[in-house]
């Protein structure tokens, strides 16, 4: 591992901010899997139901890491990829944090005529974690592509989703929604029912939102700090 790539990975958390931001995420997911058990049937009270909620919750906050990360004064001007790498480690805690909490608030919740609850259990321990890093990296990217920290995190909801809803409004389209949104993905990954064609579709999501758009961004960043700097 490079010095800059050493420096991004330590910057990711290397803030009060960030490290507050990471902690009341985790909290939002603890209060949420404590909440959902104690409303919900005996019978839903299964590791995939649960996780599906806490891990789509948490993965609202996740791209403001990438944000604070790309935005971040301190980054190498020259590169933007070391800066992107850096954003794996909070959505690796974020990810593995809920998985842990999850299966800790489940653990301790009597078991009243479940008997799958732990079904699909590594899967879904897996998806946990790459769902985070998807969506960290869409927080890069947006990061990367709009100069407004404001309006890149409100880009990570509304264009996703917004996406989401057009493929939705139309049945032709429906089908597309997996391919092409992360929320499609989400759904397939936190299931724990993934097949070759889900693990096709959740990598098709990769390659537009984490590849493709932080490539964009990157590219972007880079033609407008060399004019910044020409101009000077």
């Amino acid at each position: 591992m490079d010095e800059t790539t050493g420096d991004a990975l330590r910057r990711s958390l290397g803030t009060r901010t960030r490290r507050w931001l990471l902690a009341g995420t985790l909290l939002a997911g603890l209060l949420t899997a404590v909440a959902l058990v104690a409303a919900a049937a005996p019978t839903d009270r299964t590791f995939v139901d649960l996780s599906g909620a806490v891990q789509s919750l948490m993965s609202v906050a996740t791209p403001l890491f990438g944000i604070l990360l790309v935005r971040d004064p301190r980054r190498a001007r020259a590169d933007a990829a070391p800066t992107v790498f850096g954003v794996l480690l909070p959505t690796v805690v974020i990810g593995v944090g809920g998985v842990a909490i999850c299966a800790a608030t489940l653990a301790v919740t009597p078991a009243v005529g479940v008997d799958d609850r732990w079904r699909h259990v590594g899967t879904v321990a897996v998806g946990s974690v790459l769902v985070q890093i998807v969506a960290g990296l869409v927080g890069t990217g947006l990061g990367l592509l709009l100069r407004s920290r404001v309006v890149a995190f409100l880009a990570t909801i509304v264009l996703p989703l917004g996406l989401f809803g057009l493929l939705g409004a139309v049945d032709a389209l429906r089908p597309a929604q997996p391919w092409l949104t992360p929320l499609g993905s989400v759904r397939n990954l936190l299931s724990g029912e993934m097949s070759a064609l889900r693990w096709a579709q959740w990598f098709c999501v990769l390659l537009i939102w984490g590849v493709g758009l932080n490539a964009l961004g990157a590219a972007v960043r880079a033609r407008s700090e060399g004019d910044a700097g020409g101009g000077a």
